[in-house]
């Protein structure tokens, strides 16, 4: 049985607050705080309907932000997210990534081409370079900016930058940019020592990947940390609701953690509803401080 983490929320609470706590990006569309990733979903054929309705649950919950890519299962991640999201399409903000080898030229358009048609719609919300590779920046830049005027994507970003990539990008196109996907979770808080600033700064959301960490000795030592049990306990939650809380008390950061299952997209929903106190969040960061000087950017 799953803890709601305030007693008696119900799923319309946790809907109406996951509609109200919304990140706005610099053209001021508001997103998701909390939104839905598709790693490695989409690629058991066992479990694709209660994955489908796991996305479309977290949807009806105000978690609408939907981010997936093509290197996700070749395709299938995309593939899976087309089917959850038919229907209600108008209702999701649709986020995919290109393959690095494919960010340039008519290679960026026939990636974005077949991935619009595996999702089944005629535009992404927010088109993502992968990770760096070998084509130029400026290619990329070039090609997402035709792409934002033929209307097949209506904003572009990147993931896994660091804060020398970021720079090189503003030398090429300004402030662009709309986000930076990144790892971003209590147990890996190198960006905040630079490009955490650095993208307030300019209006560039954090878009933290892996929020609860991979399952693991890493998450497990977090989710056992005395400090983690105790806010769990503060709020009648789940040590991983804290984390996930955490991930996004600042407003500049949404995330994306994955949920393959009804019962915990719920979980992951209902830690929107999670106010920590300044008490609380010195707490965590005792247990779990930043690096006190600039560490390479963490990557999965």
């Amino acid at each position: 049985m799953i803890k709601l983490p305030l007693a008696g929320a119900s799923r319309e609470d946790i809907r109406r607050v996951n509609l109200e706590k919304r990140v706005v990006l610099r053209d001021g569309t508001p997103v998701a705080g909390i939104g839905q990733g598709t790693w490695n979903m989409g690629e058991d054929r066992a479990r694709r309907e209660e994955e489908i309705a796991a996305l479309r649950l977290g949807v009806e919950l105000g978690m609408d932000l939907i981010d997936t890519a093509e290197m996700y299962g070749e395709g299938r991640s995309e593939e899976l997210v087309g089917e959850a999201i038919r229907g209600i399409r108008d209702e999701v903000f649709l986020v995919s990534k290109v393959h690095p080898q494919n960010a340039g030229g008519e290679r960026l358009a026939a990636s974005c081409e077949n991935s619009l048609k595996r999702l089944g719609t005629d535009r992404l919300d927010l088109y993502l370079l992968h990770w760096r590779g070998d084509i130029p920046l400026e290619e990329t830049v070039e090609g997402m900016e035709r792409l934002v005027r033929e209307g097949k994507i209506a904003r572009w970003g990147v993931s896994n930058f660091d804060m020398a990539d970021m720079l090189e990008l503003e030398g090429i196109t300004g402030t662009a940019c709309a986000v930076n996907q990144v790892l971003y979770h209590l147990g890996s808080r190198g960006i905040e020592t630079d490009l955490m600033p650095w993208q307030r700064s300019r209006g560039i959301p954090v878009m933290a990947y892996s929020p609860l960490a991979q399952a693991g000795a890493l998450r497990r030592g977090m989710t056992g940390s005395e400090a983690v049990r105790q806010v769990a306990s503060n709020h009648g939650a789940e040590p991983l609701q804290v984390l996930l809380a955490w991930s996004v008390c600042d407003d500049n950061v949404f995330a994306i953690p994955k949920a393959s299952t009804p019962d915990h997209v719920l979980q992951n929903a209902a830690a929107r509803l999670i106010e920590l106190t300044e008490e609380e969040r010195v707490l965590l960061d005792n247990a779990f401080p930043r690096p006190a000087w600039k560490v390479p950017l963490d990557m999965i």
